[in-house]
Protein backbone atom coordinates (compact mmCIF):
# COMPACT_ATOMS: atom_id res chain seq x y z
CA UNK A 1 0.00 0.00 0.00
CA UNK A 2 1.23 3.19 -0.77
CA UNK A 3 1.49 5.81 2.04
CA UNK A 4 1.78 9.38 2.36
CA UNK A 5 4.23 11.11 4.00
CA UNK A 6 3.53 12.46 7.39
CA UNK A 7 4.39 16.78 8.30
CA UNK A 8 6.53 15.67 11.10
CA UNK A 9 10.50 16.62 10.12
CA UNK A 10 11.97 12.87 9.74
CA UNK A 11 13.74 12.05 12.91
CA UNK A 12 17.74 11.58 11.92
CA UNK A 13 19.30 8.69 14.20
CA UNK A 14 22.61 10.14 13.90
CA UNK A 15 24.65 13.02 13.26
CA UNK A 16 24.54 15.49 10.41
CA UNK A 17 27.64 13.94 8.53
CA UNK A 18 26.31 10.23 8.45
CA UNK A 19 22.54 11.89 7.25
CA UNK A 20 24.31 13.45 4.45
CA UNK A 21 26.46 10.54 3.65
CA UNK A 22 22.94 8.60 3.26
CA UNK A 23 21.52 11.23 0.84
CA UNK A 24 24.45 11.30 -0.98
CA UNK A 25 24.90 15.12 -0.37
CA UNK A 26 28.37 17.60 -0.47
CA UNK A 27 29.80 16.82 2.57
CA UNK A 28 31.99 20.10 1.10
CA UNK A 29 29.26 22.31 0.88
CA UNK A 30 28.81 25.29 2.45
CA UNK A 31 26.17 24.96 5.84
CA UNK A 32 23.01 26.80 5.28
CA UNK A 33 23.90 29.27 8.03
CA UNK A 34 26.02 30.59 5.77
CA UNK A 35 23.18 31.71 3.64
CA UNK A 36 20.88 32.78 6.69
CA UNK A 37 19.73 28.95 7.08
CA UNK A 38 16.32 27.53 8.93
CA UNK A 39 17.59 28.59 12.38
CA UNK A 40 18.90 32.03 11.44
CA UNK A 41 16.80 35.15 12.61
CA UNK A 42 14.70 37.18 9.91
CA UNK A 43 15.10 36.12 6.38
CA UNK A 44 17.56 34.65 4.86
CA UNK A 45 19.86 35.87 1.88
CA UNK A 46 17.84 34.15 -0.76
CA UNK A 47 14.84 35.60 0.62
CA UNK A 48 15.94 39.19 0.21
CA UNK A 49 16.96 38.31 -2.91
CA UNK A 50 13.72 37.19 -3.57
CA UNK A 51 12.18 39.99 -2.49
CA UNK A 52 14.40 42.54 -4.32
CA UNK A 53 13.58 40.93 -7.54
CA UNK A 54 9.91 40.66 -6.36
CA UNK A 55 9.06 44.52 -8.05
CA UNK A 56 10.69 43.86 -10.86
CA UNK A 57 9.07 42.20 -14.33
CA UNK A 58 9.17 41.91 -18.23
CA UNK A 59 12.84 42.36 -19.85
CA UNK A 60 14.45 44.05 -16.80
CA UNK A 61 13.37 41.08 -14.34
CA UNK A 62 15.29 38.64 -16.68
CA UNK A 63 18.11 40.33 -17.45
CA UNK A 64 18.59 41.34 -13.73
CA UNK A 65 18.48 37.38 -12.82
CA UNK A 66 20.70 36.87 -16.40
CA UNK A 67 23.38 39.06 -14.82
CA UNK A 68 23.62 37.56 -10.87
CA UNK A 69 23.39 33.96 -11.91
CA UNK A 70 26.66 34.77 -13.56
CA UNK A 71 27.95 35.63 -10.40
CA UNK A 72 26.36 32.17 -8.87
CA UNK A 73 27.58 28.58 -8.60
CA UNK A 74 24.98 27.22 -11.36
CA UNK A 75 21.51 25.23 -10.14
CA UNK A 76 20.73 22.31 -7.40
CA UNK A 77 17.47 21.12 -8.80
CA UNK A 78 15.51 18.55 -6.91
CA UNK A 79 12.33 16.90 -8.59
CA UNK A 80 10.25 13.98 -9.72
CA UNK A 81 10.02 14.82 -13.24
CA UNK A 82 10.42 11.46 -15.29
CA UNK A 83 13.82 10.83 -16.73
CA UNK A 84 13.06 11.81 -20.48
CA UNK A 85 10.73 15.25 -19.04
CA UNK A 86 14.00 16.69 -16.82
CA UNK A 87 16.63 15.42 -19.47
CA UNK A 88 14.62 17.81 -21.98
CA UNK A 89 13.76 20.69 -19.45
CA UNK A 90 17.47 21.09 -18.02
CA UNK A 91 19.05 20.68 -21.50
CA UNK A 92 16.71 23.53 -22.94
CA UNK A 93 17.60 25.72 -19.65
CA UNK A 94 21.19 25.25 -20.32
CA UNK A 95 21.14 25.87 -24.14
CA UNK A 96 18.91 29.25 -23.00
CA UNK A 97 21.16 30.48 -20.69
CA UNK A 98 24.57 28.17 -20.45
CA UNK A 99 23.78 26.87 -17.23
CA UNK A 100 23.84 23.07 -16.70
CA UNK A 101 21.51 22.17 -13.10
CA UNK A 102 22.78 19.52 -10.74
CA UNK A 103 20.28 17.29 -10.57
CA UNK A 104 18.99 14.90 -7.95
CA UNK A 105 15.77 13.04 -9.44
CA UNK A 106 13.81 10.14 -7.25
CA UNK A 107 10.61 9.79 -6.56
CA UNK A 108 8.24 12.34 -4.70
CA UNK A 109 8.11 10.40 -1.34
CA UNK A 110 12.26 10.29 -1.69
CA UNK A 111 12.65 13.89 -2.60
CA UNK A 112 10.64 15.07 0.37
CA UNK A 113 12.59 13.15 2.58
CA UNK A 114 15.95 14.01 1.73
CA UNK A 115 15.08 17.44 1.42
CA UNK A 116 13.76 17.04 4.80
CA UNK A 117 16.64 15.61 6.23
CA UNK A 118 18.66 18.03 5.10
CA UNK A 119 17.27 21.04 6.37
CA UNK A 120 17.29 19.15 9.70
CA UNK A 121 21.23 18.56 9.07
CA UNK A 122 21.31 22.92 7.97
CA UNK A 123 22.71 21.46 4.68
CA UNK A 124 21.23 23.68 1.83
CA UNK A 125 21.36 20.83 -0.64
CA UNK A 126 19.23 22.22 -3.20
CA UNK A 127 17.82 25.73 -4.78
CA UNK A 128 14.84 24.49 -6.29
CA UNK A 129 12.01 22.20 -6.00
CA UNK A 130 9.89 20.39 -8.39
CA UNK A 131 7.54 17.86 -7.45
CA UNK A 132 3.80 16.55 -6.63
CA UNK A 133 1.61 18.06 -4.51
CA UNK A 134 1.34 16.70 -1.85
CA UNK A 135 4.90 16.55 -1.05
CA UNK A 136 5.21 20.12 -1.92
CA UNK A 137 1.75 21.02 0.86
CA UNK A 138 4.04 19.16 3.18
CA UNK A 139 7.50 21.56 2.56
CA UNK A 140 4.98 24.49 2.73
CA UNK A 141 4.00 23.53 6.28
CA UNK A 142 7.68 23.12 7.01
CA UNK A 143 8.28 26.66 5.86
CA UNK A 144 11.49 25.91 3.92
CA UNK A 145 10.29 27.47 0.71
CA UNK A 146 9.71 31.19 -0.34
CA UNK A 147 7.60 31.99 -3.36
CA UNK A 148 9.72 32.93 -6.49
CA UNK A 149 7.97 32.88 -9.05
CA UNK A 150 6.83 35.83 -11.83
CA UNK A 151 3.94 37.14 -10.44
CA UNK A 152 3.02 37.97 -14.64
CA UNK A 153 3.38 34.17 -15.01
CA UNK A 154 1.46 33.08 -12.40
CA UNK A 155 -1.85 35.26 -13.89
CA UNK A 156 -1.67 32.90 -16.54
CA UNK A 157 -1.77 29.46 -14.04
CA UNK A 158 -5.40 28.57 -12.94
CA UNK A 159 -6.62 29.03 -9.04
CA UNK A 160 -6.26 25.62 -8.56
CA UNK A 161 -2.56 25.76 -9.35
CA UNK A 162 -1.24 28.19 -7.09
CA UNK A 163 -0.55 27.63 -3.87
CA UNK A 164 1.19 30.27 -0.76
CA UNK A 165 4.69 28.91 -1.26
CA UNK A 166 4.44 27.10 -4.41
CA UNK A 167 3.41 27.59 -7.68
CA UNK A 168 1.52 24.33 -10.43
CA UNK A 169 4.27 23.90 -13.51
CA UNK A 170 2.23 21.12 -14.77
CA UNK A 171 -0.79 19.09 -14.56
CA UNK A 172 -0.83 15.26 -13.90
CA UNK A 173 -4.36 14.63 -15.39
CA UNK A 174 -6.40 11.52 -14.70
CA UNK A 175 -8.76 10.76 -17.22
CA UNK A 176 -10.11 7.45 -18.79
CA UNK A 177 -8.48 5.87 -21.29
CA UNK A 178 -8.87 3.05 -24.06
CA UNK A 179 -7.33 0.46 -26.56
CA UNK A 180 -9.59 1.38 -29.45
CA UNK A 181 -9.11 -1.98 -30.76
CA UNK A 182 -11.29 -3.71 -28.28
CA UNK A 183 -13.79 -0.46 -27.12
CA UNK A 184 -15.69 1.24 -29.38
CA UNK A 185 -18.06 2.79 -27.03
CA UNK A 186 -15.46 4.40 -24.06
CA UNK A 187 -16.97 6.33 -20.87
CA UNK A 188 -18.62 9.89 -21.42
CA UNK A 189 -18.90 10.51 -17.20
CA UNK A 190 -17.40 8.95 -14.87
CA UNK A 191 -20.41 7.08 -13.94
CA UNK A 192 -19.73 5.12 -16.95
CA UNK A 193 -17.44 3.51 -15.51
CA UNK A 194 -19.62 1.12 -13.26
CA UNK A 195 -22.09 -0.25 -16.47
CA UNK A 196 -21.59 -3.71 -16.80
CA UNK A 197 -20.78 -3.61 -20.51
CA UNK A 198 -17.10 -2.99 -19.18
CA UNK A 199 -17.00 -5.87 -16.73
CA UNK A 200 -13.48 -7.91 -17.23
CA UNK A 201 -12.52 -5.15 -19.83
CA UNK A 202 -11.75 -1.96 -16.79
CA UNK A 203 -8.74 -1.75 -14.52
CA UNK A 204 -7.72 0.35 -11.82
CA UNK A 205 -4.26 1.42 -10.98
CA UNK A 206 -3.42 0.03 -7.36
CA UNK A 207 -2.42 3.22 -5.85
CA UNK A 208 -4.81 5.95 -6.87
CA UNK A 209 -6.34 7.61 -4.15
CA UNK A 210 -5.82 10.54 -4.46
CA UNK A 211 -7.98 10.66 -7.42
CA UNK A 212 -10.62 8.16 -5.58
CA UNK A 213 -10.98 10.89 -3.20
CA UNK A 214 -11.03 13.42 -5.64
CA UNK A 215 -13.57 11.72 -7.89
CA UNK A 216 -15.79 10.45 -4.17
CA UNK A 217 -16.05 14.66 -3.15
CA UNK A 218 -16.88 15.42 -6.63
CA UNK A 219 -20.22 12.93 -6.59
CA UNK A 220 -20.62 14.36 -3.07
CA UNK A 221 -20.52 17.88 -3.84
CA UNK A 222 -22.67 17.30 -7.33
CA UNK A 223 -25.51 15.90 -4.78
CA UNK A 224 -25.25 12.30 -4.90
CA UNK A 225 -25.77 10.61 -1.46
CA UNK A 226 -23.39 8.82 0.44
CA UNK A 227 -24.91 5.28 -0.61
CA UNK A 228 -25.12 6.24 -4.17
CA UNK A 229 -21.62 7.10 -4.25
CA UNK A 230 -20.47 3.96 -2.70
CA UNK A 231 -22.61 1.98 -5.00
CA UNK A 232 -20.96 3.56 -7.58
CA UNK A 233 -17.55 2.17 -6.41
CA UNK A 234 -18.68 -1.21 -5.81
CA UNK A 235 -20.05 -1.44 -9.52
CA UNK A 236 -17.01 -0.23 -11.12
CA UNK A 237 -14.66 -2.35 -9.12
CA UNK A 238 -17.11 -5.42 -9.96
CA UNK A 239 -15.53 -7.60 -12.49
CA UNK A 240 -12.87 -5.08 -12.62
CA UNK A 241 -8.86 -5.77 -12.31
CA UNK A 242 -6.55 -4.30 -11.05
CA UNK A 243 -2.46 -2.90 -11.96
CA UNK A 244 0.51 -1.34 -10.23
CA UNK A 245 1.96 1.60 -11.98
CA UNK A 246 0.53 3.98 -14.66
CA UNK A 247 3.31 3.13 -17.47
CA UNK A 248 2.52 -0.54 -16.55
CA UNK A 249 -1.51 0.07 -17.34
CA UNK A 250 -0.73 1.33 -20.64
CA UNK A 251 1.71 -1.26 -21.67
CA UNK A 252 -1.18 -4.05 -20.81
CA UNK A 253 -3.69 -2.37 -22.57
CA UNK A 254 -1.87 -1.92 -25.42
CA UNK A 255 -1.28 -5.92 -25.05
CA UNK A 256 -4.69 -6.23 -24.58
CA UNK A 257 -5.30 -7.91 -21.59
CA UNK A 258 -7.93 -5.80 -21.13
CA UNK A 259 -9.57 -2.64 -22.98
CA UNK A 260 -10.46 0.31 -20.56
CA UNK A 261 -7.61 2.16 -18.00
CA UNK A 262 -9.77 4.22 -15.55
CA UNK A 263 -7.54 7.08 -14.50
CA UNK A 264 -4.27 6.64 -16.26
CA UNK A 265 -2.00 9.94 -16.81
CA UNK A 266 -3.00 11.71 -19.75
CA UNK A 267 0.46 12.10 -21.25
CA UNK A 268 1.66 8.65 -20.61
CA UNK A 269 -1.10 7.46 -22.97
CA UNK A 270 -0.57 10.11 -25.08
CA UNK A 271 3.52 9.20 -25.44
CA UNK A 272 2.35 5.73 -26.34
CA UNK A 273 -0.40 6.54 -28.81
CA UNK A 274 2.74 8.62 -30.13
CA UNK A 275 4.66 5.71 -30.44
CA UNK A 276 2.21 3.84 -32.01
CA UNK A 277 0.47 2.27 -29.58
CA UNK A 278 -3.72 1.76 -30.34
CA UNK A 279 -5.21 3.78 -27.02
CA UNK A 280 -6.54 7.38 -26.79
CA UNK A 281 -8.22 9.22 -24.40
CA UNK A 282 -10.04 11.91 -25.66
CA UNK A 283 -12.24 13.27 -25.83
CA UNK A 284 -12.15 13.50 -22.03
CA UNK A 285 -14.62 12.65 -19.75
CA UNK A 286 -16.15 15.60 -17.92
CA UNK A 287 -14.32 16.73 -15.49
CA UNK A 288 -10.94 15.68 -15.45
CA UNK A 289 -9.34 15.28 -12.43
CA UNK A 290 -6.15 17.31 -12.24
CA UNK A 291 -3.35 16.92 -9.55
CA UNK A 292 -0.89 19.90 -9.64
CA UNK A 293 3.06 19.35 -9.94
CA UNK A 294 4.91 22.50 -8.50
CA UNK A 295 8.04 24.60 -7.86
CA UNK A 296 9.23 26.34 -5.72
CA UNK A 297 12.47 28.19 -4.80
CA UNK A 298 14.20 27.26 -1.45
CA UNK A 299 15.06 29.70 1.48
CA UNK A 300 18.00 28.38 2.21
CA UNK A 301 19.34 28.27 -1.98
CA UNK A 302 22.86 28.95 -2.59
CA UNK A 303 21.81 30.43 -5.68
CA UNK A 304 18.99 31.87 -5.54
CA UNK A 305 18.87 34.33 -8.63
CA UNK A 306 19.07 31.25 -10.87
CA UNK A 307 16.43 29.27 -8.58
CA UNK A 308 14.22 32.72 -9.70
CA UNK A 309 15.84 32.75 -13.12
CA UNK A 310 14.45 28.64 -13.59
CA UNK A 311 11.40 28.84 -11.83
CA UNK A 312 10.40 31.93 -14.44
CA UNK A 313 11.73 30.20 -17.41
CA UNK A 314 9.94 27.26 -16.15
CA UNK A 315 6.45 28.78 -16.85
CA UNK A 316 7.43 30.38 -19.98
CA UNK A 317 9.61 28.80 -22.48
CA UNK A 318 9.89 25.90 -19.96
CA UNK A 319 6.42 25.39 -20.72
CA UNK A 320 7.17 24.38 -24.14
CA UNK A 321 9.04 22.16 -23.25
CA UNK A 322 6.81 20.19 -20.98
CA UNK A 323 4.45 19.75 -24.04
CA UNK A 324 7.09 18.67 -26.12
CA UNK A 325 7.65 15.88 -23.43
CA UNK A 326 3.74 15.27 -23.39
CA UNK A 327 3.16 17.13 -20.44
CA UNK A 328 -0.03 19.08 -19.76
CA UNK A 329 1.87 22.50 -19.03
CA UNK A 330 0.15 24.54 -15.75
CA UNK A 331 -0.43 27.69 -18.00
CA UNK A 332 -2.02 25.54 -21.25
CA UNK A 333 -5.63 25.60 -21.61
CA UNK A 334 -7.46 22.31 -21.20
CA UNK A 335 -10.53 22.12 -22.94
CA UNK A 336 -12.47 20.48 -19.95
CA UNK A 337 -13.92 21.18 -16.78
CA UNK A 338 -11.42 20.71 -14.19
CA UNK A 339 -11.64 19.45 -10.47
CA UNK A 340 -8.09 19.58 -8.89
CA UNK A 341 -7.11 17.18 -6.12
CA UNK A 342 -7.25 19.09 -2.62
CA UNK A 343 -3.49 18.93 -1.32
CA UNK A 344 -4.15 19.88 1.58
CA UNK A 345 -6.79 17.49 2.21
CA UNK A 346 -4.63 14.33 0.53
CA UNK A 347 -2.01 15.43 3.23
CA UNK A 348 -4.48 15.97 6.49
CA UNK A 349 -6.26 12.60 5.26
CA UNK A 350 -4.35 10.83 3.04
CA UNK A 351 -3.98 7.69 5.49
CA UNK A 352 -7.61 7.39 5.64
CA UNK A 353 -8.16 7.37 1.96
CA UNK A 354 -5.03 5.22 1.31
CA UNK A 355 -7.07 2.29 3.38
CA UNK A 356 -10.37 3.17 2.09
CA UNK A 357 -9.00 3.18 -1.21
CA UNK A 358 -6.97 -0.48 -0.23
CA UNK A 359 -10.06 -1.79 0.93
CA UNK A 360 -12.45 -1.05 -2.14
CA UNK A 361 -9.80 -2.69 -4.37
CA UNK A 362 -9.38 -6.12 -1.53
CA UNK A 363 -9.97 -9.09 -3.41
CA UNK A 364 -9.79 -7.61 -7.11
CA UNK A 365 -7.82 -9.51 -9.42
CA UNK A 366 -4.59 -7.39 -9.66
CA UNK A 367 -2.51 -7.89 -13.45
CA UNK A 368 1.01 -7.69 -13.62
CA UNK A 369 3.66 -7.57 -17.07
Amino acid sequence: MRMPRTLARTALAAGAVMVLAACGGNPTAAPAGDAGGPEASGPTEAEQLYEEIAGLSGQERRDRLVELAAEEDGLNLYTSMNADMVDAVTEAFEDEFDIEPSVYRAGSETVLQRILQEQEAGFPGNDVVETNATELMALQQEDVMAQCASPERMEEVPEAGKYEDWVATRFNLFAPSWNTNIISDPPEVWEDLADPKYDGQLALELGDYDWYMALTDYWLEQGKSQEEVDQLWADIVDGAKVVKGHTVMGELMSAGQYGLASSNYTYIVEAMKASGAPLETQPYVNPVIARPNGGSCMKTAQNPATAMLFMDWLLTEGQEVLAAAEATPSTAEIETEIVAVDGQKLLDEGSEWSQRYDDLLSGVEQVSD
